[in-house]
């Protein structure tokens, strides 16, 4: 039987405490008890359904986590107040000083910046490697590698992790594949590909509205079991907790994932059709000139598409700059990182969501200066909006210097 991520949300049943169809917020940082006793049991973690201390957990966000497990086929979930919040106490988790790292070489900024130059004060080493070639990644695992990192979808380049390849090579040699699935939720279901931990910045797609920093880890219960566990556990120490009111406010936003992601894909596919048919440099992988595009489509849960991030190459990051300040003025979107937003949200990574990455890697790893990376919104008539753009990219003289 298909895994069918979304009806597993919708499956979930929650009433608020006077019976509202929303469950109620727990809005309350610590929680009283009848007897001692129960919360020295609620400390030692021997008390279920009670609560001691929201850092530790609420209602709240065990709905939100229950919520995100089930979309993601997994045990449990923990969420937490950024996606670094979930990325960071992962890999500090699983690996200790003098372990090592596999990680992809194309992964978000932060997580790059966190794994070149923090881990390594722990006494953590990473090798970052091309992740669509496993006979590489295989080649840097060494006898202290604990985790293999990579992204369904790579920030900011599109590539695609061969995901049940990359499970193989992790159960050979005992590691961990932990996966940040943050372009692709619904889409790409990694747990169900082999992949042993999922997580995801909740701030983008998920919520839809970013209004809401927010993150979540996907996996075993003994895995957040070790997480939350008030000795050593790294979510729990590092505090990297969400507040109620946000995971209730994402909640909400997750029951129309389903609706927003097919959009996001749709809007996604037909502009970076058009945009490659014009002559563009355009990376989406729903095309078919993409390198990964049968792979992504022998992952994906097919309803949903291949997600709603596109890149173009104009050549230079003056000519970059320029077309974003002229799509901004004309109301098509946003000269902004982050992505998942109604409406489109561009940037040139290079210099702002990769700038920690050092610009000679940035070069190794092909990100160019003039590479625009695309959020695409939800618009109602995206042929309207792909007229405008092309409008736009005329105006500049892009597309003559880009067409062949």
């Amino acid at each position: 039987m298909k895994f069918k991520p979304a009806n597993n949300i919708q499956d979930l049943q929650y009433f608020g405490e006077f019976g509202g169809v929303n469950p109620s917020i727990s809005d309350s940082s610590t929680y009283t008890f009848l007897s001692a006793k129960t919360m020295f049991d609620t400390f030692e973690g021997n008390a279920d359904g009670c609560y001691l201390y929201s850092r530790h957990s609420s209602p709240s966000n065990l709905y939100l986590g229950e919520a995100l497990a089930a979309m993601e086929g997994t045990e449990t979930a923990t969420v937490t107040a950024s996606g670094m919040g979930a990325i960071t106490p992962v890999l500090l988790q699983l690996c200790d000083t003098g372990e090592h790292i596999v990680s992809s070489r194309t992964i978000y900024g932060g997580t790059y910046a966190f794994l070149k130059n923090f881990t390594p004060r722990l006494g953590i080493e990473t090798t970052f490697v091309d992740i669509t070639k496993l006979d590489v990644v295989e080649a840097a695992i060494t006898p202290k590698t604990k985790i293999l990192y990579c992204e369904s979808v790579s920030n900011p380049l599109l590539e695609v992790a061969d995901i049940r390849g990359l499970a193989e090579l992790a159960k050979k040699h005992n590691l961990k594949l932990v996966v940040d699935n943050t372009f692709s939720p619904l889409s790409i279901s990694p747990v169900k590909l082999g992949a042993d931990i999922v997580v995801h910045s909740l701030t983008k797609f998920i919520n839809g509205s970013s209004d809401t920093v927010g993150g979540v880890v996907c996996g075993s219960q003994e895995l957040i079991d070790d997480l939350r566990n008030v000795n050593d556990g790294a979510a729990m120490l590092l505090g990297s907790t969400m507040d109620s009111l946000r995971s209730a406010s994402v909640l909400k936003n997750l029951r129309t994932l389903h609706i927003r992601m097919q959009q996001h894909s749709h809007n996604a596919a037909y502009l970076a059709e058009k945009f490659e048919n014009d002559g563009l440099k355009t990376v989406y992988p729903g095309l078919k000139s993409h390198p990964s595009h049968e792979l992504f489509k022998s992952m994906m849960n097919e309803k949903y598409g291949y997600g709603g991030m596109m890149t173009i190459d104009v050549g230079s990051l003056d000519k970059a700059n320029a077309l974003m300040e002229l799509m901004q003025e004309r109301n098509l979107g946003y000269l902004a990182v982050s992505l998942g937003f109604y409406k489109t949200l561009f940037s040139a990574p290079g210099s702002s969501t990769s700038s920690e990455i050092p610009e000679d890697e940035q070069e190794a790893m092909g990100l160019s200066d003039g590479l625009i990376r695309f959020s695409i919104g939800l618009d109602a008539d995206i042929e309207r909006t792909y007229e405008m753009m092309k409008a736009c990219m005329l105006e500049l003289n892009i597309l003559e210097a880009q067409m062949v």
